[in-house]
């Protein structure tokens, strides 16, 4: 099938201009002057809107195991609701268990996604059992297209990896050219922090965040990039919350190294003053790092435009809060960390450019192009390009809509974002040339989405 979307703006990483585009099967045939093109077998009128890139969430957590449950979305309504909000991509860790092997948790993740995602889909490996065997695998894992390891300085007993083991992966990272991407919280010093809160009676969701303090992800950040400035190895901090750690990268950055970082749109639009909710409402904000106080959401603004942030990603790992969150009433240690945002994160970003926070091109750079790079999917995806898949988004910017836990498409009981009113909506997304979202409706199915295997980071080359 031949769609037409015309009369639009078409909006790259390079900049805004006035183009259709011709789409032939799953791929862009032509971005051409506007009236160029006449015919085809599907038109899509873009006048007044944007025609962006599809998004590319780097950072999602479908079907996780945590703390004694697990996250609420499937790989099904997971990639479902990301449609919805304009992401016709989504990276997904493959968690290791401790005593297990890579491989077979890459295989184990293929059988929980493989033909039940909605949208074209890829993985990231957590590495949490740092032996020869699991370094030797690392090798098998970047010939299958999966290049990128994460690695936790928390949460000791579970992910936590010492730093001997973080420089034996980081090692094996350069002589492979793959990724390591940090969880930097120190979590041997939280731990002391959270057990004596504990034992003092504070046991509210708003601690949660006071035993994780800023100071403590700064601390592991800089050690994590000394590591990796010792081992030549590239590095990669995921979920970047504070001011103190964005200091770290900048530091690093401005010397040359490979250092880059990504942060989410809670830690840009929520704060610990949500966690200070009344009752256990707090709960329903608890992810790691923590929210930050408001003042921090200036720096990391600043960082997105300085490209010192790169990329924002969600860190979706959602649970539901009637039958989840409440696990950690009366202990805020035992609340499943994490919450849900793979649907807004394309609408949230936009208030930035409504802000005049970041710029129109930076929207799409930070939200689709960027990512495309850094994770090996340039120019297949991340540009409107001839030749590019058809992952495209057709852009409202004048339109209006409430978040709501009534209205959104992801599978958990609240939104972080209830009542926020914002300027900007999807209209229409196409994920390889198919329509998925169209009028109001969703017409695409669980199985469209293809796995991709990835190329190395094209910053590195």
């Amino acid at each position: 099938m031949r769609t037409l979307i015309r009369g639009g703006t078409v909006v790259n990483s390079g900049g805004g201009f006035a183009a259709d585009v011709l789409v032939d099967g799953e791929t862009i045939a032509a971005v051409a002057a506007p009236g160029l093109f006449t015919e085809a077998d599907r038109v899509i009128d873009a006048a007044g809107k944007y025609v962006l890139p599809g998004g590319i969430d780097a950072h999602t957590h479908m079907e996780m195991p945590f703390g004694g449950t697990s996250s609420s979305d499937t790989f099904g309504t997971g990639t479902t609701a990301a449609a919805w909000g304009g992401t016709t991509t989504i990276i997904d860790f493959a968690v290791q268990a401790k005593g297990t092997s890579l491989l077979a948790t890459m295989d184990k993740w293929h059988e929980k996604a493989g033909g039940h995602c909605a949208v074209d889909y890829s993985f990231h490996m957590i590495v949490s059992d740092v032996n020869d065997t699991t370094l030797k695998e690392m090798e098998s894992c970047v010939a299958a297209g999966v290049n990128s390891f994460k690695m936790f300085m928390a949460y000791p007993g579970v992910f936590y990896a010492t730093d001997g083991e973080i420089l034996r992966a980081m090692q094996k990272a350069r002589e492979t050219g793959s990724m390591i991407m940090m969880h930097a919280e120190n979590g041997i010093a939280i731990d002391q922090l959270v057990a004596q809160a504990l034992a003092d009676g504070r046991t509210d969701p708003v601690h949660h965040g006071l035993t994780r303090p800023p100071e403590l992800e700064g601390e592991a950040t800089h050690r994590a990039i000394k590591l990796a400035a010792v081992t030549g190895a590239p590095l990669y901090i995921v979920h970047l919350s504070s001011r103190h750690a964005l200091e770290a990268v900048t530091a690093a950055r401005d010397t040359g190294q490979n250092v880059f970082a990504e942060t989410c749109p809670q830690y840009l639009f929520l704060s610990i003053e949500d966690m200070a909710r009344e009752g256990f409402e707090g709960a329903k904000f608890v992810c790691s790092p923590p929210l930050r106080p408001a003042d921090h959401q200036l720096d990391l603004w600043r960082g997105l435009r300085t490209n010192d942030l790169s990329v924002v990603s969600t860190d979706h790992c959602p649970f539901c809060f009637k039958d989840q969150k409440v696990l950690g009433l009366g202990d805020f240690s035992k609340i499943p960390n994490g919450m849900p945002g793979v649907e807004h994160r394309m609408d949230l970003l936009h208030q930035g450019v409504v802000r005049g926070e970041i710029s129109l091109s930076r929207w799409v750079e930070i939200s689709s192009t960027t990512p495309a790079r850094m994770f090996g999917l340039y120019p297949r995806k991340g540009v409107i390009a001839p030749g590019s898949d058809a992952d495209i988004v057709v852009y409202d910017p004048a339109a209006t809509q409430v978040l709501s836990a009534a209205t959104h498409h992801m599978n958990v009981d609240y939104s972080a974002y209830e009542g926020m009113e914002l300027v900007g909506k999807v209209d229409a997304v196409l994920s390889r040339g198919a329509l998925v979202i169209a009028d109001g409706a969703f017409h695409g199915h669980e199985g469209h989405g293809k796995f991709l295997e990835r190329d190395l980071c094209q910053y590195l080359r």
